[in-house]
């Protein structure tokens, strides 16, 4: 890691915090949302464009069944969210990534669709996986109703009355989503589409755009039958409710494989955030309003912090431990303290004796005022180029990779039966992501390859007293079985964040933690694990609406508190 350098942007960066510290599981899982996350970095697009959402197709009948089109301009171009409400049986009713029903499903198309589009996708649409596509629908996705919560609304605008706050709370949402697809998947257009579009070069822009159309959506949805069931006593939600309801996730095992499968995009995710942070902690002096929004925004974390409950018993003493260390946080940082030299490598030393959820919950706060200084970074969340072998590289060099990088690895002791305790594979049956207990169940050999540390020490170990001035390609001729990891090897001379290290076998391994990492990448908060396994979140929560996207303060929605307009 380097100290006190300059970057191609030009900015002065303090050291960067090294792999070995931020790519641990335990700190991935106390990862907050902040203003690089994709969330946030489209409605700063928006916000700035003054992006307008229409809605020209509205043929929704009184029960809430039907098709609708929103479009709204982005970068030059025009993008629509499809939706259609239909009716579902409480049979069929399921949040599994393997349902074949849902309350409403969704394609985001590029351009304004025809008629005739809307008839194709009426037909195809509502199936999702069994559907048929084209390259102009760019995501696909599907939401159930939260279906008390939904009904409770519906009763109480019907009468001229705003929903309960305690359940505005309590609920958060009155769909929540069960997949949204992109990049491809199922025929429809590819990220080469798009790649070169500034407004969706970072990651996941069409996903998070295609879910703060769904929750514009669900907004209306619910108002519209409202409205029909009681026309003359029917009054909307006021702005402040609508702005405190998001959309809904339920998230599993998924996500865990992408971020190992993607090691180049986890770099690059992570380096970005610790590239930004490196430039905040290297500002000398902060101005009075950078301190006044820090204090603010202490002052909201704090409420934020107290609204958040969750029946997981980990979580939850997390929870009740950040609560009771977050007011020393904000005793320590007065208007005083912070106007002395380099506040913010100073708070962050400071927050080094606490936990590490105070710790991560810092590092996302501190950006807060510094767009100048960090925002160029999300264009860079992107991943252009993929891991390639180098096949001229010398063993010598591979293996003083593997030293300098791997360490992570090569302490782990697989002869122990807790290192290889669980095996990762993909179920036939329900085609996701598992985690099997190797010693008390089959199908450890269709293992997926997410055992990165196992796999790296056993290429330590074969590459032990091979000639160090072989090549590596005539070294995998020889053990071919190694060129998945000398190639994950070679990746991280150039992207230093690219392995989680940890061991992904290991008895102690949580998936949860690599769920919430990625969940808070995306931009939610209030995590709500359900299991080691798979969580519930909130998305785009206290989120601008259509009618307020290119408001002054449309970017300060940072941890948002409910029933709060700040």
């Amino acid at each position: 890691m380097t100290t006190i350098a300059i970057n191609k942007g030009g900015f002065a960066e303090a050291t960067r915090r090294a792999p070995e510290h931020v790519m641990r599981l335990e700190r991935m899982g106390a990862a907050y949302p902040n203003r690089l996350s994709f969330m946030r970095s489209l409605i700063r697009r928006l916000s700035a464009e003054n992006a307008v959402v229409t809605r020209p197709v509205w043929e929704i009948n009184d029960q809430g069944y039907g098709r609708a089109v929103y479009s709204v301009p982005l970068g030059g171009d025009i993008y629509s969210l499809v939706a259609f409400a239909q009716p579902l049986a409480p049979e069929n009713r399921s949040d599994r990534v393997i349902a074949e029903a849902w309350d409403a499903t969704y394609a985001l198309f590029d351009g304004v669709p025809t008629t005739q589009d809307l008839d194709r996708l009426e037909a195809n649409a509502p199936k999702q996986e069994a559907g048929r596509y084209e390259a102009t629908e760019l995501s696909l996705s599907r939401s159930n109703k939260s279906v008390r919560f939904f009904q409770h609304v519906v009763d109480r605008l019907s009468q001229g009355q705003q929903p309960d706050p305690e359940l505005v709370n309590s609920v958060g949402y009155l769909m929540r989503t069960t997949a949204v697809y992109g990049n491809g998947k199922l025929g429809f257009g590819d990220r080469a589409i798009i790649e070169k579009r500034p407004a969706m070069r970072g990651s996941f822009q069409v996903e998070m755009l295609n879910v703060w159309l769904i929750r514009g959506f669900t907004l209306d949805l619910v108002e519209h039958v409202a409205r029909a069931k009681n026309p003359e006593k029917f009054t909307p939600m006021n702005a402040q409710t609508r702005r405190s309801l998001g959309i809904g996730n339920s998230t599993g095992l998924g996500l865990a494989p992408f971020l190992v499968n993607h090691c180049v995009l986890l770099n690059n995710w992570m380096e970005v955030r610790e590239v930004a942070l490196a430039r905040v902690r290297a500002v000398e002096t902060a101005d009075a309003s950078a301190i006044a929004q820090i204090q603010t925004l202490m002052t909201r974390a704090a409420r934020h912090l107290d609204q958040w409950n969750v029946a997981d018993e980990r979580q939850m003493a997390r929870i009740i431990e950040l609560r009771r260390e977050w007011p020393e946080i904000i005793s320590l940082a007065s208007a005083d303290w912070l106007a002395q030299v380099h506040p913010w490598d100073r708070l962050m030393q400071a927050g080094a004796g606490y936990s590490v959820e105070c710790q991560e919950l810092i590092a996302a706060l501190v950006l807060e005022p510094y767009g100048d200084l960090v925002d160029d970074l999300c264009d860079e969340l992107a991943a252009d180029v993929k891991p390639t072998l180098e096949p001229m590289m010398r063993v010598g060099q591979l293996a003083d990779l593997l030293d300098g990088n791997y360490k992570f690895a090569l302490d782990v002791d697989f002869s122990a039966a807790e290192a290889q305790h669980f095996f990762w594979y993909v179920s036939e049956a329900k085609l996701e992501p598992r985690l099997g207990k190797r010693f008390e169940e089959d199908g450890a050999e269709k293992e997926s390859p997410l055992d990165i540390a196992r796999r790296a020490q056993a290429l330590a170990h074969d590459l032990d007293g091979v000639d160090e001035a072989q090549t590596v390609a005539e070294f995998l001729m020889a053990h071919p079985e190694h060129r998945y990891v000398a190639r994950r090897v070679q990746t991280s001379q150039h992207h230093p964040y690219c392995e989680i290290h940890d061991n992904l076998l290991a008895a102690d391994c949580l998936p949860i933690d690599m769920l919430r990492y990625k969940l808070a990448l995306f931009g939610a908060s209030k995590f709500d694990p359900k299991s080691d396994l798979w969580t519930r979140i909130n998305m785009f929560q206290g989120a601008p609406l259509f009618e307020d996207i290119a408001a002054k303060d449309a970017d300060d929605w940072w941890l948002p508190v409910l029933g709060e307009n700040a």
